[in-house]
């Protein structure tokens, strides 16, 4: 391990990754579950595969990629960097829009859907636009 900041590095993305998969896939299980029927057999199979997703990838990574980043921001000298401050603007929102989420899991969960396969279809483009803006601002670095 010579260099301990490339191996925490590895980790960010990986854990990165791993958050964004769940952020893009489970809006899409929410689509298809709001147009199962309660108490279905589908029903029951997207709550789980919903629980299992936010609690077995999501949360973890989420608290690994915030982990990973803010130690890597703290090695790298970068909180004093306009671009960091964008980045962790649009990560906030990211970390928002997962809370957002887990709400709704739990809303599917007690069989109480507000909403329809069209607003999940519609709320899934949002971490898209999100991890756009981030990676524009980590390899780019413009302010």
């Amino acid at each position: 391990m010579d260099n301990p900041y490339l191996w925490i590095k590895t980790l960010h993305v990986l854990a990165i990754i791993s958050w964004m998969a769940g952020l893009l896939y489970l809006p899409r299980l929410f689509v298809y579950h709001a147009e199962s029927r309660e108490g279905s057999s589908e029903d029951l199979t997207f709550k789980i595969m919903e629980r299992r997703l936010m609690r077995g990838i999501m949360l973890p990574a989420m608290l690994v990629a915030w982990a990973s980043g803010l130690i890597l921001a703290w090695q790298g000298n970068f909180f004093q960097s306009g671009w960091l401050h964008g980045k962790l603007a649009f990560v906030i929102l990211l970390t928002a829009i997962h809370g957002y989420l887990a709400r709704i899991r739990r809303e599917f969960a007690r069989g109480d859907n507000k909403h329809s396969s069209r607003f999940y279809r519609m709320i899934n483009e949002v971490p898209t636009v999100l991890m756009i803006g981030i990676v524009f601002l980590v390899i780019t670095k413009p302010f």
